[in-house]
């Protein structure tokens, strides 16, 4: 049990390690486009969590599975959070109407032309 506790704490200590290195290496220009590119790797990351919790035996896997899936979905949503924000950057913005500034359409309606 304590052999394949320490197999998992490696792999994630060095997932870890390769997360920081690759991510510190993107420029800043493109980490909103890539994060919004990886939601679908995040939804199996929930899937696989999901997975972990359902086939827990012990108490301490209980708990460490409910965090991954908990932290899993904020990912998710986090994601596609900034992807609409992302998203809500390229829409055309839309002229403001002065406060008090009449229209073309009020003008006709109030009979100024026939």
């Amino acid at each position: 049990m304590t052999n394949v506790l320490l197999q998992y704490a490696t792999v994630f200590v060095l997932s870890v390690f390769v997360g920081i290195e690759i991510i510190s290496k993107v420029p800043s220009i493109l980490h909103t486009p890539l994060m919004s590119g990886s939601n679908a790797i995040h939804g199996v990351i929930l899937v696989g969590s999901m997975l972990i919790l359902g086939a827990a035996n012990t108490h301490a896997e209980e708990v460490l599975g409910f965090l991954a899936v908990i932290l899993a979905t904020l990912n998710v949503v986090g994601g596609f959070v900034v992807t609409d924000r992302m998203l809500e950057m390229f829409k055309p913005r839309t002229p403001r109407a002065k406060p008090g500034a009449s229209t073309e359409a009020s003008d006709a309606n109030k009979g100024g032309e026939a």
